[in-house]
């Protein structure tokens, strides 16, 4: 399925980031690129969303310690925003 595809494909560019081998730009923008996720979820998710990125964008621009985001927080909270997105395309699939 399509949004599967975007799943891991977001779930890439989130381990690239954490593997040093992308950036806070590369990621949101990937992030951002894929409207069609998004589209397939309820409102809620999207908002959530762009939420964690931008924090995640403003506290690229300051050092780790001078942020009140913590990056791996934000990061971990990306990964479980796909645990749910897949929870709930897959019941809506079900349904």
């Amino acid at each position: 399925m399509q949004h599967q595809a975007t799943i891991q494909l977001l779930r890439d560019a989130l381990s690239a980031l954490q593997n040093g081998s992308s950036t806070v730009t590369a990621l949101c923008q990937t992030w951002r690129a894929q409207t069609a996720l998004p589209a397939a979820l309820p409102p809620r998710f999207a908002e959530v969303a762009e939420n964690f990125l931008g924090r995640l964008e403003a506290g690229s621009l300051f050092s780790e310690e001078s942020c009140s985001f913590s990056q791996q927080d934000l990061l971990d909270n990306l990964h479980v925003w796909l645990d749910q997105a897949q929870l709930a395309l897959s019941r809506a699939a079900n349904t």
